[in-house]
């Protein structure tokens, strides 16, 4: 039998609640089909471990994380904790250090949950996001702080490297798909790194002459989002505009609680990251109300990602069934409770293997 060791960060608010349900439900796909085991190691890291004992996780975490073949994240957030020393100490860590630089998120419709916008055609695009520079390098700086003549200065970090190989990877997996690849900068606008990316992209474009190729400002992508995402197929862009434009694409299928999110390092020198597009969500943590199917559909990248395609395949079967089945929490207009959807989604696996029997 196939081992994975992966390990489990629930961080913060609703990733303690939810964390355990995606689990529940791993668990139960790999017991029912009985080709692989998942070995699940779990650490509290985070803002509220933050506060208890002001680390958000431990010096040699990465080290630590390092040793995995996966890992396995909720959110990081805190009302009492700076969303910078979540992100800079944490999440950008794991990305960073592990050479995550491939963000894919999948931005789907289901039968059973009305689209927010009135064309009604089935959606089904990935955004492929810069994952490692760009507008998050995390370079520059402020002067003068608290006086009048005080400056900051964020600088975007853009290399030939990091844009070829985004781009390579947009068009391979376009590949797969249906051969179209849209590229969106703002390069009117930022005449030095997004003229740069355009210039460079348009140069991988050529060695796949298969894939249909163009590019739209990042303002014209934002209104065809609305207008007619079946556009779409595989979008490439820049780390900015990648996390801008996916958060709209979960808006526009229903609810951001849809929207899975892999942190892919291609190569595998490093473990990759999947995790839900949505954060710690405060508000709502400690009700049972937080909806588990982007964590859900997450573990579904994993698998896919550690080669277990069938599984992965099963598993986003699943959750469409219970989306069909009704069976919704309240952002998606329904009043199931967190547990009740990854129970359902447990018993839909075991109709699901049945049927390939």
């Amino acid at each position: 039998m196939r081992s994975y060791r992966i390990v489990a960060l629930p961080g913060d608010g609703i990733g303690k609640e939810i964390m355990p349900l995606a689990l529940d439900v791993l668990n139960s796909l790999q017991t029912t089909l009985g080709s692989f085991d998942l070995v699940i190691d779990q650490y509290p890291w985070g803002c509220e471990h933050y506060l208890e004992t002001g680390l958000v996780m431990p010096a040699d975490g990465i080290q630590i994380l390092s040793q995995y073949d996966a890992i396995y994240f909720v959110a990081a957030g805190h009302p009492d904790v700076d969303d910078t020393l979540s992100g800079w100490e944490f999440i950008y860590q794991m990305r960073k250090q592990f050479k995550e630089y491939v963000c894919q998120r999948p931005i789907q419709s289901y039968e059973g949950i009305e689209t927010r916008i009135t064309n009604k055609a089935p959606i089904d695009l990935i955004v492929i996001r810069e994952n490692s520079e760009g507008e998050y390098a995390g370079m520059g700086g402020i002067a003068h702080k608290g006086f009048r003549n005080e400056v900051a200065i964020q600088t975007t970090v853009m290399t030939r490297e990091g844009v070829e190989r985004i781009a390579r990877y947009a068009f391979e997996l376009a590949r797969t798909r249906r051969n179209h690849v849209t590229s969106v900068t703002k390069s009117n606008a930022l005449q030095y790194s997004q003229t740069f990316w355009d210039r460079i992209v348009a140069e991988v474009s050529s060695e796949y002459p298969d894939v249909e190729f163009d590019w739209l400002y990042a303002d014209a992508a934002t209104m065809r989002f609305v207008q007619n995402p079946a556009f779409f197929d595989v979008i490439v862009t820049t780390n900015l505009f990648g996390d801008l434009l996916s958060d709209l694409g979960g808006a526009i299928v229903g609810s951001i609680g849809l929207m899975a999110s892999a942190n892919i390092n291609p190569e595998g020198d490093f473990p990759s990251m999947y995790e839900p597009v949505h954060g710690s969500a405060p508000d709502i943590a400690g009700k049972g109300i937080a909806n588990p199917l982007a964590m859900i559909l997450a573990g579904a990248m994993m698998l896919d990602g550690l080669g277990e395609s069938v599984a992965g395949d099963i598993l986003r079967r699943s959750v469409a069934s219970t989306i069909q089945d009704g069976v919704l929490t309240r952002d998606l207009g329904g009043s199931a409770h967190s547990s009740d959807v990854a129970a359902s989604v447990q018993e839909n696996i075991q109709l699901h293997v049945a049927s390939m029997k």
